[in-house]
């Protein structure tokens, strides 16, 4: 996975994929889960559970997409910096640039998470995607001109060090006044595993510490769901595959080669996840274990490769265009959504009137209607050729 000298063409793949990504993101679960709940007859709740996050251990479609933009956020990072250097750029402006972009994204994210919460001041939690972007950016873009050794032999570093951290640190008790209400009795583990249960692992209490370090309405205990701050540090690792990969696509190798190397790569971290699940620590989206690192990298490889051979290797991209159109502009519909899905369904339930919103089904017209006014707006971004860059 060697650096090519001068950027290549970006894929028409890469912003189909990316795209794909946040149309899942955006659609809310196409309203699936409630409708299921509505209908219990009927074949939703057969799919349901595919649309919503598992409450600790495994993972399902919904899961993956986290770490499916992390992945594509190390891609595009290996494109975008051969293109800056290429241009004349010298690589401390990258390095700033980067750290601006970061910053940016960290603030984004404090602003999402203060948005939707109950408190009337900021929120400062970092486990929001773009928070947990923002805080890796930096160490991603420091590597992207190292060799494949090099990134090979960080992601193995953060990997390991990460576990042996959690497996020497003893669990500590649930601390009083956290949310453990999503949880149930078979979501806690026992033995050797207990070292990465919900609020009681190393990574917790370090929040417990670092997050009081910030003005807050009142003292904090435990984040929802037990998301937490360090879990950018195994998902920088997710990155640097994605940073990998994303040097494997703009080198000089056949089309052929690059598709096998990456369902080799697939194969690899599906078996190596799902091992590592049974043996040294459990499969976690919500900390980011590192056998959920090899996991999720896998079904990520394998859906990427899907892309690649039927847009690049194959030529079908017309099917695409719907995709490209949103993933252009992926931060833009990543803000929309977080920021404005309430205004435009309350919206379009005032204008075209509530029957087409109630019934068993509102939730998906719910969804749908505010996936689809998101579409038309990148659509419009795309045919005037805006996007929005941070």
């Amino acid at each position: 996975m060697s650096m090519e000298s001068s950027p290549a063409q970006r894929l028409a793949s890469l912003d189909a994929y990316r795209g794909f990504i946040m149309i899942l993101m955006a659609s809310g679960g196409f309203g699936i889960p409630a409708v299921a709940k509505d209908l219990p007859d009927s074949f939703w709740p057969k799919i349901a559970p595919w649309f919503e996050h598992v409450p600790w251990s495994g993972g399902v479609l919904w899961d993956l997409i986290q770490p499916a933009f992390m992945f594509m956020v190390g891609v595009a990072a290996a494109y975008s910096c051969a293109k800056r250097m290429a241009r004349g750029d010298s690589f401390g402006a990258v390095l700033r640039h980067a750290a601006v972009r970061a910053l940016v994204l960290v603030l984004l994210s404090v602003l999402l998470t203060s948005n939707g919460a109950r408190e009337k001041q900021t929120v400062w939690q970092f486990t929001n995607v773009l928070g947990q972007i923002g805080l890796g950016y930096f160490f991603l873009i420091l590597l992207s001109r190292a060799v494949w050794r090099t990134h090979f032999a960080a992601f193995i570093t953060i990997v390991t060090g990460y576990w042996l951290w959690f497996a020497v640190t003893p669990p500590t008790e649930t601390p009083p006044g956290a949310n453990v209400a999503w949880l149930t009795p078979s979501d806690m583990f026992s033995g050797f595993f207990a070292h990465w249960n919900p609020h009681t692992n190393p990574a917790a209490t370090f929040d417990r510490w670092f997050l009081n370090l910030f003005p807050g309405a009142k003292p904090y205990v435990s984040g929802n769901g037990g998301y937490q701050t360090l879990n950018f540090v195994p998902s920088l690792a997710t990155m640097i595959l994605g940073l990998m990969t994303g040097n494997l696509l703009r080198g000089s190798r056949s089309p052929s080669k690059k598709l096998r190397d990456m369902l080799i790569a697939a194969a690899f971290c599906l078996a190596l996840g799902f091992i590592a699940g049974q043996t040294v620590c459990p499969v976690v989206k919500r900390i980011w274990t590192p056998s959920w690192v090899l996991w999720s990298a896998g079904w990520v490889f394998l859906m990427l490769a899907f892309f690649y051979f039927v847009i690049d290797v194959k030529g079908r991209q017309k099917w695409a265009v719907p995709l490209t159109v949103v993933g252009m502009n992926s931060i833009l519909i990543y803000l929309g959504y977080q920021l404005s899905s309430g205004w435009i369904k309350d919206t379009l339930v005032k204008h075209l009137g509530w029957d087409l919103f109630s019934g068993p089904y509102q939730a998906m017209a719910e969804r749908c209607g505010v996936l689809l006014v998101l579409w038309l707006v990148c659509w419009w971004l795309y045919r005037q050729r805006v996007f929005l860059r941070i």
